[in-house]
């Protein structure tokens, strides 16, 4: 068995495509009938036909789950953010975690939590690249001390 997709229930499936396209690069694979399949494996469905599927009435914005993404040019990242022609709403604007990952996280048009943090690997390398030592960079990322090793032998 293997994960295929995750289905995301959006009140509005055009302006659901035009989010998760100009803002994550993300593109239709399979568009039919109030479902859309994305590139990466994200699935968008009608909340009306997804109600009726359930028999049950949908509720945004809980921010009980998060889609989380990887993007080690946050700042290019933010700059699309500020770009794009709909207000973008904010759960946090950018931060630094105490393991040094920087991340923003967002919602969608529809209240999902979305995520956008640099990779670990990223953040090791930068670490690295600053002077910091294999072992401070393991103890400050919380990864372990033989796989950052690798990570930034492999960084020079």
């Amino acid at each position: 068995m293997k994960l295929k997709n995750l289905l995301l229930v959006v009140s509005n499936i055009e302006r659901s495509k035009k989010f998760y396209g100009d803002i994550f690069g993300l593109k239709p694979v399979l568009d039919f009938d109030g479902n859309v399949v994305m590139t990466e494996g994200l699935a968008l469905q009608d909340r009306q036909i997804w109600e009726k599927l359930i028999e049950k009435k949908v509720v945004f914005g809980d921010a009980n789950a998060e889609l989380y993404f990887e993007e080690n040019d946050i700042d290019g990242f933010l700059e699309r953010l500020e770009d794009y022609p709909e207000e973008i709403k904010y759960l946090n604007r950018v931060k630094e975690h105490h393991w040094g990952q920087r991340v923003v996280r967002i919602y969608d048009p529809d209240g999902h939590v979305i995520e956008i943090g640099e990779s670990m690997d990223f953040v090791a390398k930068r670490f690295f690249g600053s002077g910091m030592t294999v072992e401070d960079v393991a103890k400050k990322t919380q990864m372990p001390l033989e796989y950052v090793r690798y990570i930034c032998e492999n960084a020079r």
